[in-house]
């Protein structure tokens, strides 16, 4: 029997380096590290792609877009976003909902997110109650708390319309 609903969940996780953008969720953020990546490193928009793509049952984004192809070096994310969105939407989904939690322990987040979910949720043409971002830290343990990096977790809700 097949459901109208469905759930998926995207994990992103990178290595921080001094002297390297930081974009998240769209959003250039002002700090002396960024993300290493193939891409511009958006995790926030990599672990929702990531998300999407496994509740439609269609992959992940290396699928669509492997790190090893030399034309999606440095590719903008909210490309992939929307690539992503316009699969689901020919599959007829629609996202009922989406929450992001991001692991980094610095630079704080919080006076960004407001930015930073108006950002995302502009690029998934979806109303801002459908989206809640979150940020924490790693409590200073590991390679995140050592800030050293970057991760970040998304379970979305899609909806066959």
């Amino acid at each position: 029997m097949m459901t109208n609903i469905r759930v998926g969940i995207g994990y992103d996780i990178h290595q921080l380096q001094l002297n390297l953008p930081f974009v998240l969720g769209g959003v250039q953020i002002d700090h002396t590290a960024g993300v290493v990546a193939h891409s511009d490193g958006d995790i926030l928009f990599h672990a929702i792609a990531d998300a999407l793509l496994g509740a439609a049952g269609l992959g992940d984004i290396g699928h669509f877009f492997p790190d090893n192809d030399p034309k999606y070096k440095n590719i903008n994310s909210a490309i992939i976003l929307s690539e992503v969105l316009s699969n689901l939407m020919k599959l007829s989904y629609h996202i009922v909902n989406i929450d992001v939690t991001i692991v980094l322990e610095k630079p704080k987040l919080s006076p960004l997110l407001v930015k930073i979910k108006h950002s995302v949720s502009s690029c998934l043409k979806i109303e801002e109650n459908q989206l809640n971002i979150k940020a924490t830290t790693s409590e200073r343990m590991g390679f995140i708390g050592k800030e050293k990096g970057i991760a970040c977790y998304a379970v979305v809700l899609i909806e066959k319309i």
